[in-house]
């Protein structure tokens, strides 16, 4: 004896479609549970990975950060000791024609120019150069014209600014050349 016998005629095919139609449905939702564990699985996946090249990306920019941070670092100590040894010079500069400026004001130095008499004129200047070498003198036996000695302060005072420009524009000069290296 079978179970469909068990069963009364007139019930058969309603209980039969019910139990396709049961079974049907059960492949359906045990299919798409099965599909939602591989789905679930793929996107873990696909958000481990996700995961993955954003700490990468992360590190890298981190790296990068930590690169320009260095260079800059670097570009500002090799700065200051260039300005650290453009001020000296500019002390020094300065400091010179200070002690120049005092000594011309004590007397203890006299600035003087070469004349232009007609002996220093001639051509044949350097055939009758002086035996004899008067000291502090660069040019032996030139006519010579001392320089007032409020004129020579102000001689002293104008080199002395151009000597600080001169230094200051080496400052410029070596902060451009330092930033266009780094660039």
């Amino acid at each position: 004896m079978s179970l469909l016998a068990l069963i009364p005629a007139r019930l058969r095919l309603p209980i039969t479609a019910v139990l396709a139609l049961t079974l049907l449905f059960g492949a359906a939702s045990l299919g798409w549970v099965v599909q939602g564990w591989r789905m679930g699985e793929s996107l873990a996946e696909r958000d481990k990975t996700h995961a993955q090249t954003l700490g990468r990306i992360q590190s890298a920019a981190a790296l990068e950060t930590q690169r320009a941070n260095d260079k800059r670092l670097m570009l500002e100590q090799q700065l200051q000791a260039s300005s650290q040894i453009r001020y000296r010079k500019l002390t020094d500069a300065e400091d010179t024609a200070a002690r120049l400026r005092d000594r011309l004001a004590t007397a203890e130095l006299r600035l003087s120019v070469l004349t232009a008499t007609s002996r220093n004129a001639d051509a044949g200047h350097d055939a009758r150069l002086s035996t004899t070498t008067a000291a502090g003198r660069l040019v032996d036996g030139a006519e010579r014209a001392n320089i007032d000695r409020g004129a020579a302060q102000q001689i002293v005072a104008i080199t002395g600014r151009g000597d600080r420009a001169i230094i200051a524009l080496g400052m410029c000069q070596a902060y451009v050349q330092a930033i266009s290296q780094e660039g």
